[in-house]
């Protein structure tokens, strides 16, 4: 009889480490799948950059107001002359899950008062957008050759309430002007600078849920083909080559997954741990 259970009890254990080898390597398996998944979900969700409109040279002048706003691709970095009191604006794309940060630099003229200049973003609704950090408000001394400017935006998500404001894929505009000058200051000619970079924040921003249509209001009119007089927006002109990836997937399904079988293991482990001898053979 003891030699029965002591069998039976060899045989389960030589069961569970059997699966505990199992478990442990499909385990690593989806650890190396998660690794290469990891880039290929951030390569996946289109980025717009510099190649993306190397057709073009970089912009070279800003518009004065949201509907003239100038486009820029992402890596460019667009110039623009102006005079102090001016409102520039730029407008660039941002998709799913990218964080794009802002820089300005202004440069001005040799002799001048305090002045405070402001970077401001907003979103395709034209909702002002908060800056993570950075100095989106900066003030130059008197006589200062330039002023800097920064803003970090929030990482922009697929999906949100309809109340809230959060980051949604689409087009984003940049406004930069003075906020505080003194009166003799005022039309002085000034130099800008602008770039638009991103880092791909992927899974660990993720939302579930995704936005039917990408942030993209029309900013211009154009009339049909036809003799009539009807005219139809013109979506912008800028954007990623294959669509913006709005979407249920992300890499952190993968990292779930792993989590859930690395849960089995610890699981299995503890077990076995814990389960004891059995029925003592003198029972």
């Amino acid at each position: 009889m003891g030699l029965a259970v002591a069998l039976a009890r060899r045989d389960l254990e030589d069961e569970l480490m059997r699966a505990v080898r199992v478990l442990s390597a499909l385990g690593t398996t989806l650890l190396a799948l998660g690794l290469a998944a990891g880039p290929a979900a951030a390569d996946s969700s289109p980025s717009p950059s510099a190649s993306d409109g190397s057709d073009s040279s970089a912009p070279t002048q800003a518009g004065t107001s949201f509907r003239t706003a100038t486009e820029l691709q992402q890596g460019q970095q667009a110039t623009a002359s102006g005079s102090t009191g001016d409102y520039l604006y730029w407008s660039f794309p941002a998709d799913t899950g990218q964080r794009p940060t802002v820089k300005a630099t202004v440069k001005l003229p040799g002799t001048h008062g305090a002045e405070t200049w402001q970077l401001d973003v907003f979103d395709g609704l034209r909702r002002r957008q908060s800056c993570q950090y950075g100095a989106s408000s900066r003030s130059a001394e008197q006589g200062a050759n330039s002023v800097e400017l920064a803003c970090v935006m929030r990482t922009v998500r697929g999906w949100a309430e309809p109340w809230a404001n959060d980051p949604l894929p689409g087009t984003y505009y940049v406004r930069l002007t003075v906020v505080d000058m003194g009166a003799a200051d005022l039309g002085q000619p000034v130099n800008a600078e602008i770039q638009v970079d991103s880092k791909d924040i992927g899974g660990p921003s993720a939302v579930d849920g995704s936005l039917g249509k990408p942030l993209v209001p029309g900013i211009a009119v154009k009339s049909e083909a036809q003799g009539d007089d009807s005219r139809t927006a013109v979506l912008s002109s800028f954007g990623s080559r294959d669509g913006w990836s709005s979407g249920w997937w992300s890499d952190r399904w993968v990292w779930t997954g792993i989590g859930a079988v690395l849960a089995a293991l610890a699981g299995i482990g503890g077990y076995a741990l814990t389960r004891g001898h059995g029925r003592p053979p003198t029972v």
